[in-house]
């Protein structure tokens, strides 16, 4: 089945003609006769309704919901739902809000529209409702695009096309999911904004990572701040670094040099010393305890020349 319109907004998906009669009707209360065919409108029992369980949205705000329970007590649903028959029950492609919001409010049916989608295209449509409407926390809307990626074999520039957003924003959005878990819970928690977010992911080092999350928290500091800390702790960690790379070249080179001294005793006879100065100087003590030891390693020396 060919896709028509994703990326182009809801009425695309449901047609602006629908939408357009779904709200007069519910504004004025009247029925229409409809009948199951592909497409069109039509009143189905909310307790046939069930919801998608690969919805990309997976929190909801329990006072936003009873605020539009309320409004939907007054006014009905002034958009339907729609929704795909999955033998004996109807399953939830978009409008699981309305759908929950619509059982607090105690209706009995609701209005919907169905329509017949693959599995890719009913998760592109759900992930398209929610991100148009700026439902999703960052982490949500990241996992959702790498379920596409992953499942489908999408590319990030084709997700952008079908969501109307820059690859850009696709790939900014999935990097977030590289960051520790304990700060992608305070990004979902809302303890810190995808600015803050982006700028920790400087940081490769998750436990830096924690440890600059918690200062954001402490400090309360905007992004631009959270910015420069980062830099900071950027540079701390790259002379952290150096100067471990200088400790371990430097246990390496005295490995060499206790080896080069056991070589020189075993040829020479007796304890030799190297003393290093830096990395192209030294000296060299090579001990002796008679006068006819010096002598001897005296000739030695000079039986190399």
């Amino acid at each position: 089945m060919a896709k028509k319109g994703l990326g182009k907004g809801l009425g695309a998906i449901f047609g602006e003609d629908v939408i357009k009669e779904s709200q007069e009707e519910s504004i004025k209360g009247k029925t229409t006769e409809k009948t199951e065919e592909n497409g069109r409108e039509l009143m189905v029992k909310l307790a046939l309704i069930e919801p998608n369980h690969e919805q990309p949205r997976k929190d909801f705000n329990e006072e936003q919901l009873g605020e539009l329970a309320e409004s939907i007590k007054r006014y009905g649903i002034l958009q339907p739902l729609l929704v795909q028959k999955k033998g004996s029950f109807y399953e939830l492609i978009a409008g699981e809000r309305r759908w929950r919001a619509a059982k607090i409010a105690g209706l009995k049916e609701v209005p919907v529209v169905l329509r017949e989608y693959s599995r890719q295209e009913t998760m592109e449509i759900a992930l398209i409702e929610n991100v148009q409407r700026e439902d999703l926390n960052p982490i949500e809307e990241a996992l959702a695009y790498q379920q596409l990626v992953k499942e489908f074999n999408l590319t990030q520039e084709e997700i952008a096309v079908r969501v109307a957003k820059n690859r850009a924003t696709i790939t900014n959005s999935m990097r977030l999911l590289k960051l520790d878990e304990q700060i992608q819970k305070m990004l979902i928690q809302n303890l810190i904004t995808s600015g803050h977010a982006r700028a920790l992911l400087s940081l490769e080092n998750k436990a830096l990572q924690l440890k600059a999350a918690k200062l954001i928290l402490d400090g309360r500091l905007s992004v631009r701040e959270t910015e420069k800390l980062v830099k900071r702790l950027v540079k701390e960690a790259s002379s952290e670094k150096d100067e471990k790379k200088e400790k371990i070249r430097d246990e390496a080179m005295e490995i060499i040099y206790q080896n080069l001294e056991e070589r020189m005793k075993s040829i020479m006879g007796t304890k030799v010393s190297i003393h290093n100065k830096d990395k192209n100087k030294g000296r060299i003590e090579i001990e002796y305890y008679s006068k006819a030891e010096l002598e001897r390693l005296v000739e030695m020396i000079e039986s190399i020349r």
